[in-house]
């Protein structure tokens, strides 16, 4: 083999070799739909520790780690038993934090039912407030629960007022929030006697790079709908093309039968 077929050879591997597309290290997004740019991170005088169930991981809009990406001071773990989780224990032996998980149920304190004095009354304004939030389905977020570290803590939850804006994603009910919505509104509720300033509106930073994925992953979904469709229509026209091509032939061949 010469020098100049090698080459030819080698270029045509090259070319058919599988192309990768590059992620984000931050957001695991492709570089097409990376949000990083969306984010601004702020700090909810809340600590979050976000549970995330491996399937969530590999969703295109992990709304759990967008929130732990725009949250200071939050923690993103991965898992289904957290049970010998190390860095939970040692959040809940830590006497200084008041630990409780957002988590709706018979047994949670609703806090949309109380007034701003109750809620402040609930959590010790001597501790650092650390919600824990489960991010997966509602069947995997039922086992996720169940882990022993977690299961007898505090419960907490809300009654949603609007429907979800996750318009990418079904959810099993209307208002059914995704994680990030939920710690959202959490800190609405909240947050005051956190002492956040809520009238700033620094949590809409969480809104914020969520609207702008969902109208990113729908404007991608259109584009390609469009696209299927032009194709669709193409193909449709060369079909109908080729069957009057054979008709006219078929006409032209008994014709000359005729003769």
């Amino acid at each position: 083999m010469d020098i100049k077929t090698y080459r030819e050879r080698r270029e045509l591997l090259k070319q058919q070799e599988p192309k990768f597309r590059t992620r984000c290290w931050a957001c695991t997004q492709p570089e097409f739909s990376c949000f990083c740019k969306h984010v601004e991170r702020f700090n909810s005088n809340i600590d979050f520790v976000i549970l995330i169930h491996p399937l969530e991981v590999r969703r295109r809009i992990a709304t759990g780690r967008m929130s732990h990406l725009c949250l200071e001071n939050s923690f993103l773990l991965k898992g289904q038993d957290f049970s010998e989780n190390e860095v939970i224990d040692r959040l809940l032996a830590d006497q200084t934090r008041h630990c409780v998980v957002l988590y709706p149920g018979k047994s949670s304190v609703n806090l949309t039912d109380l007034e701003i004095p109750e809620r402040q009354s609930i959590f010790p304004a001597t501790k650092k407030l650390t919600i824990f939030v489960i991010d997966g389905t509602w069947t995997t977020a039922r086992k996720m629960i169940r882990s022993h570290n977690l299961i007898n803590l505090p419960r907490i939850c809300f009654t949603p007022v609007k429907p979800s804006n996750f318009r990418v994603r079904k959810q099993p009910a209307a208002f059914c929030l995704s994680t990030i919505e939920a710690i959202h509104h959490t800190i609405e509720l909240i947050g005051e006697s956190q002492g956040l300033d809520v009238s700033q509106r620094p949590h809409d930073k969480l809104l914020k790079v969520f609207d702008s994925m969902v109208e990113l992953q729908l404007d991608f979904i259109n584009r390609s709908s469009s696209k299927t469709t032009s194709w669709r229509a193409l193909a449709h026209r060369k079909a109908k093309e080729a069957q009057q091509a054979e008709k006219a032939a078929k006409i032209k061949e008994k014709k000359s039968l005729r003769l």
